[in-house]
């Protein structure tokens, strides 16, 4: 078992930046491969990076490559998605999330997700 917290969520301008960070309890958090997704208003969550064990192997949807890295600390428990270059189509409530393989991109292959929170870019 593990639960997910999300922070670092909030109000940016366009162009800005914002590190988000999960907390993961449990001894076994470095076991997880993880992924952030993000799901805007009326739309489906969608999958915005992936992480693996190690922190070896990253992925990353082509909306935010090259914007957005994914980062995790296991001795921390802690993954982190630092969002540069923000744009107003990038707000969206974002959720971390667990897996126990890799390589895994939709919702239906995680096990365990955080609450979310909120990421808004004001133009």
């Amino acid at each position: 078992q593990v639960q997910l917290v999300e922070s670092g969520g909030g109000l940016v301008q366009d162009g800005g930046s914002l590190r988000l960070s999960c907390a993961a309890s449990g001894r076994t958090f470095s076991r997880y491969a993880m992924g952030w997704f993000r799901q805007a208003p009326g739309k489906e969550r969608e999958f915005v990076a992936a992480i693996n064990w190690s922190g070896g192997s990253t992925y990353y949807a082509n909306a935010v490559k090259g914007r957005f890295t994914i980062s995790r600390d296991n001795a921390k428990n802690t993954v982190y998605l630092q969002m540069n270059s923000l744009k107003p189509e990038d707000t969206a409530v974002y959720y971390c999330a667990a897996t126990n393989a890799w390589f895994r991109t939709h919702t239906s292959q995680y096990d365990y997700w955080g609450q979310g929170t909120q990421v808004t870019v004001s133009s």
